[in-house]
């Protein structure tokens, strides 16, 4: 059983996934920010392949993108760094990223690269459904490889249960119309969107993302879900002054209280 499902089927609630973006702050950083994410006791981790035009995220996620590709970074290195990735933690990891660097080193490739080093899904918001339907979802079962659907409030319901009918690992709930980012509480008017999905009760677990940028915003995401994915907020802190595993068990602290 892939991990991914494997986490959602013995935890139901408060799941914390924390997102990164590789090869920042420095470009050697990723295997210390997984290490110390899974000392800190999160649940999963989401790695971020930097793009130099990632349209859906904020000015924090694409600053550290934009770090990233500057150190160096891209598809083939950190697969490199990554290759030794499962001596140090059994959580599940996802790849989050735009299709463009992916076709460029070819979808196949990609996944059975993927499956060699143990990742267990990935998360490409401008893969279109329908075009995995067709042309990539025998790839993806093959390497065993969850691709993790996104649903925004701009979803229509029946878009929504059509998705939830072929969704596999979970739903990413995007919280929020507008990019990535940090907010200290939701609005009435998000809140209102996460019952009317709760209403729909959907077979698939959700976790909820954008918009989550401490303890606050994570219990409140996780009384309407099975959890929250953070990731402006935790990038932030990276950027900050001091010894990176102190800033990040520090952050998960106070999340997690």
């Amino acid at each position: 059983m892939n991990r991914i499902e494997k986490l959602l089927k013995t935890k139901k609630e408060n799941i914390l996934s924390i997102y990164f973006t590789a090869g920042f702050p420095e470009l050697n950083d990723t295997l210390t920010i997984i290490r110390e994410l899974a000392k800190s006791g999160v649940d999963m981790i989401e790695i971020g392949m930097p793009f130099s035009d990632p349209v859906a995220d904020g000015p924090v996620i694409q600053r550290s993108s934009e770090k990233a590709l500057k150190n160096g970074m891209n598809i083939n290195l950190l697969f490199e760094q990554l290759v030794h990735v499962r001596e140090i933690t059994d959580l599940p990891l996802i790849l989050m990223g735009y299709i463009n660097p992916v076709f460029k080193y070819g979808m196949d490739n990609f996944l059975r690269k993927c499956n060699e080093i143990g990742i267990d899904g990935t998360i490409i918001p401008d893969l279109p459904v329908d075009e995995y339907l067709k042309s990539y979802q025998t790839l993806f079962e093959k390497n065993n490889i969850l691709n993790i659907f996104l649903i925004s409030p701009q979803t229509p319901v029946e878009r929504v249960i059509y998705l939830d009918g072929i969704a596999k690992g979970f739903l990413y709930l995007v919280s929020t119309a507008s990019t990535t980012g940090t907010s200290n509480k939701f609005t009435e008017q998000q809140i209102s969107y996460f019952k009317k999905l709760n209403d729909l009760r959907m077979k698939t677990p959700g976790l909820i993302g954008f918009g989550i940028s401490g303890k606050e915003t994570f219990n409140q995401a996780c009384d309407y879900s099975n959890g929250a994915i953070i990731g402006s907020a935790f990038i932030r802190s990276l950027d900050e002054k001091g010894n990176l595993p102190e800033i990040i068990h520090g952050f998960i602290e106070k999340i997690r209280n």
